[in-house]
């Protein structure tokens, strides 16, 4: 299993968008919640935004009113729209998944839950 994120290395004016996308593939049996985190050079990693399997987000107070989190269920891809950035939107954007897969093997095989990060897509927004 691994998560693939894409739509940012690039440099973006302030007030532009930008729209990140993650995509899961591998042996999946289904996929909890979803979410966009973010490290800014110095900081701790953060939380963006955060969807459930039911389609309930969670934005973080830096990104309410200009980021919006969405999925695809059937494509196991979980996206971020960030409008009006600014340059302390500046980061490396990390996805994250909270993913059912299957372990064992014949009859000791479980359900388990795992969680998987993307490798990171950095967003640059200038001044």
């Amino acid at each position: 299993v691994q998560l693939q994120a894409s739509g940012g290395g690039g440099l973006v004016q302030a007030g532009g968008f930008l729209r990140l996308s993650c995509a899961a593939s591998g042996k999946i049996i289904g996929i909890n919640d979803m979410a966009w985190y973010r490290q800014a050079p110095g900081n701790q990693r953060e939380l963006v935004a955060a969807i459930t399997d039911s389609g309930t987000t969670t934005v973080a107070d830096s990104g309410k009113g200009r980021f919006t989190i969405s999925r695809d269920n059937a494509k196991n891809t979980v996206y971020l729209q960030m409008n009006s950035l600014k340059p302390e939107d500046t980061a490396v954007y990390y996805c994250n998944a909270e993913i059912l897969v299957l372990r064992g093997l014949g009859f000791s095989r479980e359900l388990t839950s795992e969680t998987y990060w993307g490798q990171g897509t950095l967003v640059t927004v200038s001044s």
